[in-house]
C-alpha cells in the first residue's frame, strides 16, 4: 500500500468512530443502543441484513472457490437458491409475532409463549456459539485484511478487534447498520470495478480459455445428494437444506433478527426482507463473475498463477488488488475489506450484550431493572466491550490453528440451527407446545445431529443435519407436549390459520415477488451453465 492508500484508510477509520460517537450522544434507553428507537427505516435494515454476509471472505472466498478450489467452480450460486424462500417464511411466520412481543431480543417470545426455562437454554446457546463464532470470522477476515496491509496476524486482530468495539460500543446498533451500508457500498463497487479491470486485461482468445475448463463452469449438481456419497455441493442438499438454515439463521438468531425488531412495524420488517431476498442474489452474481473471468487470467498469466501454488486459495484476490488496482482506489477497497472485518463482530456484540442483559443479568440480579435509562445503556456498553474482548481473544488464541476450524464451527452451527427453528415453531404454529416438550425436543434434535456427526460424518452432509435436526426437535417436541394440557396464554403468541391466511393476504404482493425471484434465480441458473459451457 502506498501513502495515499494509508491516508484513504486512516481517513475511513476516523469517520466510522466519529460517526458513531455522534450517534451515542443521542442514545437514551436501551431501546435507543439495541434496536435504534425502533425508527429505523426498512431500506437501511434491508441493505444492512444484505451487507452481514459480504465479508472480506465473501468477496476472496467466492472467487476463490469458483476459480482454483479443488471441486469448486459456479456450484457456488446454489447457495442463493433458498435464499427467497427462507426470506417469505420469516415474513409470513416469524415477524408478526417478534413485533406483538415488543422485546429487545427474540429470546423473550420463547418464555411469554413457554416460559423462562426455554428462553434462557436457547439464549445461552446463543451466547456460546455467537461469542466463540465471532472470533473464527474474526480470524478468518483478518487473514486477508493482514495480507493487504503487510502486517503480522496479532496486530492486525487487534487493530480490527479494538476499532470494532469502540464504534460497536459508543453508536450501538445504528452506527452497526450505517457501517454496514457503506462497507457493502465498497466493496459492491470494488467488486464491479475488478471485473471492469479483469475484462479489460482479457482478449478474445484468453476468454476463450474458460472452454478448457468446462466442470468449474457447470451451476447445477443434481446428482450429487449429500446422503451417502460424501458430496455437499449437491442441488437439493443446498435448496433444502439451505431453507432451514436460512429460516433459523436469519429468523432465530438474535444478532440477524435483531434488526428485525429496529423497524416501527411488521410491515417495514417484512420490506428489509423482501429487499434481502431480491438483491442478495444480484451481488453474489457480481463475486460469481469476478471468480469466472479469473479462470482465463490465471490460465493466460502461469506466472501469476505460479505465485499461488504454495498459498492458500482465499489469497487470490488480494494478491491480484494488490498487484492491478490503481492507487488510492486500493485504499477505498482496503477500507471495504477492513469495514467487511469489522462486520464480521459489530452486529454480533451488540446483539450478545442484548441477550446477555435482557435474558440473563435482570433476572439474576433484579436491581438492575431499578437502574436509571442512563445507567441501562452505560451497563450494556460495558457488556459490548466485554464480549468484544472475548471474541478479540479468542481469534488470537486461533491464530496458527487448524484450518478445519472454520469447517468445525460451520458444523456446530448447523447442529444447533434445525432445532432451534423447531422450538420457535413448535410455539408459533402449534397450540399444544408445552416448555417440557420444547426444551426436550431441543435436545433430542442437536442430540440426533451430534450423533450424525460422529458416525455419519462423511455420509450425510452437514446442510442435511439442518433438516434432519429440525424435524426430530419438531416431532419429539409436539409428541411430548401432547401428554400435557395446552397452556391457557399459548394462543396470544401463535399464528392460527386465520392469521395466516390474513398475514398471506394482507402483503401478498411480496411473496409474489420473492417467488418470481427463485424462479428467476433458477432460471438465470441454467442460462448461465448453457451459455459458458458452450463457449
Amino acid at each position: 500500500m502506498t501513502v495515499i492508500d494509508w491516508v484513504v484508510l486512516s481517513i475511513y477509520i476516523i469517520a466510522i468512530i466519529g460517526m458513531s460517537a455522534f450517534i451515542g450522544r443521542r442514545q437514551k434507553s436501551q431501546e435507543d443502543y439495541y434496536l435504534g428507537g425502533r425508527a429505523m427505516p426498512s431500506w437501511q435494515v434491508g441493505l444492512s441484513i444484505i451487507a452481514t454476509q459480504v465479508s472480506a471472505i465473501s468477496l476472496v472466498g467466492a472467487p476463490a472457490f469458483i476459480a482454483i478450489k479443488g471441486n469448486g467452480g459456479l456450484l457456488w450460486l446454489q447457495y442463493e437458491f433458498a435464499i427467497p424462500l427462507a426470506m417469505m417464511g420469516i415474513m409470513l411466520i416469524m415477524v408478526p409475532l417478534y413485533h406483538r412481543t415488543r422485546a429487545i431480543t427474540i429470546y423473550e417470545y420463547l418464555e411469554k409463549r413457554f416460559g423462562r426455562s426455554t428462553r434462557m437454554s436457547i439464549s445461552a446457546v446463543f451466547l456460546v456459539s455467537r461469542g466463540l463464532g465471532s472470533g473464527v470470522a474474526l480470524l478468518a477476515t483478518a487473514i486477508v485484511t493482514a495480507v493487504c496491509l503487510k502486517w503480522p496476524l496479532w496486530e492486525t486482530i487487534l487493530l480490527i478487534g479494538g476499532i470494532s468495539i469502540i464504534y460497536t460500543t459508543f453508536g450501538g446498533i445504528v452506527a452497526d447498520i450505517y457501517s454496514d451500508i457503506i462497507q457493502l457500498i465498497i466493496l459492491w463497487g470494488g467488486s464491479l470495478l475488478a471485473i471492469v479491470i479483469l475484462f479489460g486485461m482479457l482478449d478474445s482468445e484468453a476468454l476463450s480459455l474458460l472452454k478448457s475448463e468446462p466442470q468449474r463452469l457447470r451451476v447445477f449438481d443434481f446428482s450429487a445428494t449429500g446422503l451417502g456419497d460424501g458430496k455437499t455441493f449437491g442441488f437439493w442438499p443446498m435448496l433444502i437444506g439451505g431453507f432451514f438454515l436460512y429460516l433459523s439463521y436469519y429468523g432465530c438468531d438474535q444478532s440477524q433478527a435483531q434488526r428485525l425488531l429496529t423497524t416501527a412495524t411488521p410491515r417495514e420488517a417484512q420490506k428489509a426482507l423482501l429487499m434481502n431476498g431480491v438483491l442478495r442474489f444480484l451481488l453474489v452474481l457480481t463475486y460469481c463473475a469476478f471468480g469466472v473471468l479469473l479462470i482465463p487470467f490465471l490460465l493466460s498469466h502461469p506466472e501469476f498463477a505460479h505465485r499461488l501454488q504454495e498459498q492458500q486459495p482465499d489469497f487470490l484476490v488480494p494478491y491480484f488488488l494488490m498487484e492491478y488496482f490503481p492507487k488510492g482506489i486500493l485504499g477505498i477497497l482496503i477500507a471495504g475489506f477492513f469495514a467487511a472485518s469489522m462486520s464480521s463482530i459489530d452486529s454480533a456484540l451488540n446483539s450478545l450484550s442484548a441477550a446477555t442483559y435482557q435474558d440473563f443479568l435482570v433476572r439474576i440480579f433484579p436491581k438492575l431493572s431499578n437502574i436509571t435509562d442512563a445507567g441501562r445503556v452505560r451497563f450494556s456498553r460495558w457488556l459490548t466491550v466485554f464480549w468484544g474482548i472475548v471474541a478479540t481473544g479468542f481469534a488470537l488464541q486461533m491464530i496458527g490453528g487448524p484450518e478445519t476450524v472454520l469447517e468445525l464451527v460451520n458444523k456446530i452451527g448447523s447442529a444447533f440451527y434445525g432445532p432451534i427453528l423447531a422450538v420457535f415453531w413448535l410455539g408459533i404454529l402449534t397450540r399444544r407446545g408445552s416448555e417440557s416438550g420444547a426444551i426436550s425436543g431441543l435436545a433430542a434434535g442437536v442430540g440426533f445431529n451430534i450423533f450424525l456427526w460422529q458416525f455419519r460424518g462423511s455420509a450425510v452432509s452437514w446442510l442435511w443435519w439442518n433438516v434432519f435436526g429440525f424435524l426430530v426437535s419438531f416431532g419429539v417436541g409436539y409428541g411430548l407436549s401432547t401428554l400435557s394440557p395446552p397452556k391457557d396464554t399459548a394462543e396470544g403468541f401463535m399464528l392460527q390459520h386465520g392469521d395466516l391466511v390474513t398475514e398471506y393476504l394482507s402483503e401478498r404482493k411480496y411473496y409474489w415477488i420473492l417467488t418470481v425471484v427463485f424462479l428467476l434465480i433458477l432460471l438465470i441458473g441454467f442460462i448461465l451453465q448453457k451459455l459458458l459451457s458452450s463457449g
